[in-house]
């Protein structure tokens, strides 16, 4: 893919998931990114496994998503028990979503995926590349990088995105405070062979008076262990690291499981400490702070690797809508004012979830022992805890981005764009009339606005000339928001399908109606990393959504044409 050449590259530190992540959604905007990482080769151990709903619907949309599901396992329900006895069941099926699953999968595998989907759009990991220094000023950023032959570059930058792990030289060279606590308890991690007395489309995680216990599943029998490791880790030879045992592994399950569990081929195993630690501030600057490098927690719930690739994608469209479109630099700070709550609650979330499983007596063994069973089999709490787990809930309603107007039914301005069975009225370079799902026709690489009218199946027009006037409106409508976004913004005319029309192929999306509620017409305007950031009627919302666009969006000097 080409880039523009005479734009000053991103530097991205750090080729995990999430800086992956993000050069993949600045390079699918045409901004020139340098990608290092001090490894010399990719990581062969894998600590994240799980991939939720919404990062397999932002995948889907960088039409990414079939290798993840050609390799990982679907796990379709979670338990939880409390010593033996199972506490609370929770089914992932009623999601509304293609992805009504945890995705088990190793984070090996999933940078591969990554990478390899990054080489096709022109970027390459530059590996055994080192950080060594680092400034940045009102013109941009210098670093100095050690290459693998020990030669020392300096090279210039626009931006930094700082996604290098717990440990960051970013952040330790800009002395950025990294506040929390570090816990007094390692957790043991194993990947192994085991025979269980389940189905391997559901996880078990086990609390007792011993300990946390949990078996997620890679399918064909192959099993993640994760276990609290209360005692002093064992002593190793001088200069080695110590490592966990399958005996050890057994003696685990036979005190906390209390199930017929049988364990064999042990292919890796490690410790590592449980800290719960963020960043005060996102963006300093031209540098941005993603994934461990901004965040670390425990990994209950299945959450950090989700967080930093969301985080990547939330921010990699508003640095491209600036570096390359002159919006203004505001727009960099809704990265912090939209992510920043998002990371507390999930430390908080996480740091619960420990608590609440480790418990051996007090009142969070009641609460987890008596209380949350009952209130898990309550149906909108039950559905609650569906969405935050999947993390189909995360919104941004609060964001200065977003522009709200009452319509009826749908989703409001800030939260998840959902996918939906539609009718294709017109659409951008010459799109032919026809069934299509939402997901199908959104480009990260752009803004889409959806606007949705009355259709007529047998009549691909007909929604877009019920009368002169209406047609006429809606046309003036698209083009006055289109000269806000030149060769950034996708516009496309949705209807319903017509009654009796058979949806194309796949599950997990509902009708236009259900998802976008019954309001003709109206329009929705969805950013980016697929979320709403307007939404309204044509007719009465135009100046307002001009005004809106024109102050985060448009670039410096931009003089919006005056409304019909």
């Amino acid at each position: 893919m080409a880039v523009a050449s005479s734009l000053a590259p991103v530097l991205i530190v750090g080729a995990g998931p999430t800086g992956l992540a993000a050069a993949m959604s600045l390079a699918r905007a045409h901004i020139p990114v340098r990608l290092i990482d001090r490894a010399p080769q990719a990581g062969r151990h894998s600590r994240a496994i799980g991939i939720q709903a919404r990062t397999l619907e932002l995948f889907e949309q960088h039409r990414i998503v079939e290798p993840f599901l050609e390799l990982g396992h679907r796990a379709h329900i979670a338990n939880l028990y409390s010593n033996g006895q199972r506490r609370a069941r929770l089914d992932f099926d009623p999601l509304f979503t293609r992805y009504p699953y945890l995705l088990f999968i190793e984070q090996t595998v999933t940078e591969r995926i990554l990478a390899g989907h990054l080489a096709t759009l022109g970027v390459e990991i530059e590996r055994g590349c080192e950080l060594l220094e680092y400034t940045q000023g009102s013109a941009g950023a210098s670093a100095e990088v050690r290459r693998p032959d020990g030669r020392v570059e300096s090279l210039r930058c626009a931006y930094v995105i700082a996604a290098d792990g717990a440990h960051s030289t970013v952040r330790h060279r800009l002395a950025m405070k990294f506040d929390g606590e570090t816990m007094t308890q390692s957790f043991l991690l194993a990947d192994l062979s085991a025979s269980t007395p389940w189905s391997d489309d559901e996880f078990h995680i086990f609390a007792s008076g011993e300990g946390l216990a949990a078996l997620f599943p890679f399918g064909h029998g192959r099993y993640r262990l994760i276990a609290d490791h209360k005692a002093m880790l064992p002593a190793a030879p001088e200069g080695t690291i110590p490592v966990p045992t399958l005996e050890e592994c057994r003696d685990i399950i036979q005190q906390r499981v209390h199930h017929p569990v049988s364990v064999s081929d042990m292919s890796w195993a490690s410790y590592f400490s449980v800290n719960s630690r963020m960043v005060r501030q996102l963006r300093v600057e031209r540098t941005f702070f993603a994934g461990d490098a901004a965040h670390v927690h425990s990994p209950a719930g299945a959450q950090g690797l989700n967080t930093g690739i969301q985080e990547a994608f939330n921010l990699g469209w508003k640095i491209a809508r600036v570096h390359a479109r002159g919006a203004p630099e505001r727009l960099l700070d809704t990265y912090h004012a939209e992510r920043y709550p998002i990371e507390r609650l999930v430390l908080q979330q996480t740091s619960f979830m420990t608590q609440l499983v480790e418990a051996d007596h007090g009142p969070l063994k009641l609460l987890r022992e008596r209380v949350m069973p009952a209130l898990v089999a309550l149906g909108p709490l039950r559905d609650a805890a569906r969405q935050a787990v999947s993390e189909l809930s995360i919104q941004y309603r609060r964001s200065p981005l977003t522009l709200e107007r009452v319509l009826d039914g749908g989703p409001r301005a800030g939260e998840r764009a959902p996918d939906a069975f539609v009718r294709v009225v017109d659409g951008p370079l010459g799109k032919a009339p026809g069934k299509g799902r939402i997901f199908d026709l959104h480009d990260p690489a752009c803004f889409s606005l959806f606007l949705l009218v009355d259709g007529d199946a047998d009549s691909a027009g007909a929604a877009a000339k019920n009368s002169a006037e209406a047609s006429a409106t809606l046309k003036h409508f698209t083009e006055a928001i289109e000269r806000l976004f030149p060769q950034a913004l996708r516009v496309w005319w949705i209807a319903d399908l017509a009654n009796g029309e058979t949806p194309l192929a796949g599950e997990g999306a509902a009708s236009l109606s259900e998802s976008y509620g019954r309001t003709r017409p109206a329009f929705y305007l969805v950013r980016p990393d697929g979320y709403i950031g307007a939404r309204g009627r044509p007719a009465s919302d135009l100046n307002a959504l001009l005004r809106h666009c024109e102050t985060w969006y448009a670039a410096a000097g931009f003089a919006q044409a005056p409304p019909v």
